[in-house]
């Protein structure tokens, strides 16, 4: 009577909240990982202000070892997006805390400019008390508006350079800054005739520039200021075709912090020089100045001898002489 009856039927498991099929929507089919995984916080995969670029490229990184190269070249060769969304996805990605620039110099006067990944930005990051202590009050502060962060060039693993005075600073192509003080007045070469309708070319190259890039819309004074430095370039024989490629051509693909002082510094550091054109015909010099051999006087003639009265009176003797 007390033998277990093993045949009777095992009771239904529990259903756990949350197994059930959703009727629409995605479906997830997981497996377990246990090797050759990265850990991706949800705050970073559903952020609401990143694009999907940015999104998988923080993924992408994140994964990457220590020491991998994250330039825009190296992504771009791994990636199909261009470098310049490529850029604009790690500017993203600085901005929100997750890319992090620094600046180190070295033992022989170099800096190097590393770029820190960082999986949870530290506005995110938990802040827990010590075990068996309570956390005390922090004396409030004075909160003070966030200043967004100044986009910079895409550092290279690699990019050592050193450091010089502003004036020894030789700009190199696409790479150009525009000076970062606004009270600094805008220099620009002076054209030798300006005439009006020279100035109004001009003026309206500079107020059509922003058709080639958005960034390069100028304001009315700006375009004031920079139309004699344009003017110098048409007084040179340059068309507005090749003075708009100079303008225009390689551009940092940062945002322009101040597009005139970019055009500026290109007008006054790239201006061609002045057309060649032939002197006009000089008139003869005169003969320098000779010692008569008869009568010492002075005559101009190209080599020395006797002056004309001298050389007279001896083709043509008088009859007393005969």
């Amino acid at each position: 009577m007390d033998t277990q009856q093993v045949s009777a039927p095992s009771p239904a498991p529990s259903r756990v909240r949350g197994d059930a099929t959703p009727s629409s929507g995605v479906v997830h089919d997981n497996s377990r990982h246990t090797s050759r995984f990265t850990v991706v916080g949800n705050h970073l995969t559903q952020h609401r202000e990143l694009s999907l670029t940015a999104i998988g490229l923080a993924a992408h990184i994140q994964s990457l070892p220590a020491g991998a190269r994250i330039g825009i070249k190296d992504l771009a060769g791994r990636f199909p997006e261009s470098e310049a969304r490529i850029a604009a996805a790690l500017r993203e990605l600085e901005a929100h805390g997750y890319l992090r620039r620094t600046r180190t110099r070295l033992a022989n006067g170099r800096i190097v400019t590393r770029t820190v990944s960082c999986n949870q930005p530290a506005d995110r990051r938990p802040t827990e008390a010590a075990p068996g202590r309570e956390c005390s009050p922090r004396p409030q502060r004075t909160v003070r508006p966030l200043v967004p962060v100044r986009p910079c060039r895409e550092p290279e693993a690699d990019d050592t350079r050193p450091l010089r005075s502003p004036a020894h600073i030789v700009p190199v192509p696409g790479r150009e800054r525009a000076p970062q003080s606004r009270s600094t007045p805008l220099l620009v070469p002076q054209p030798a005739f300006p005439a009006p309708s020279l100035l109004r070319t001009a003026a309206d190259l500079l107020a059509g520039l922003h058709r080639q890039d958005p960034r390069l819309l100028l304001s009315a004074q700006d375009v004031d200021v920079l139309a004699p430095g344009v003017a110098a370039w048409l007084e040179r024989e340059v068309g507005p075709a090749a003075v708009e490629h100079v303008l225009t051509g390689e551009l940092p693909p940062e945002p322009l912090r101040r597009p005139a002082g970019l055009l500026a510094h290109r007008l006054t550091a790239r201006l061609p020089p002045p057309p060649f054109r032939a002197p006009a015909d000089s008139p003869p010099r005169p003969f320098p100045l000779q010692n008569c051999e008869g009568c010492d006087l002075a005559f101009r003639a190209a080599e020395p001898g006797e002056c004309s009265g001298c050389r007279n009176e001896y083709s043509h003797p008088t009859a007393q002489q005969l």
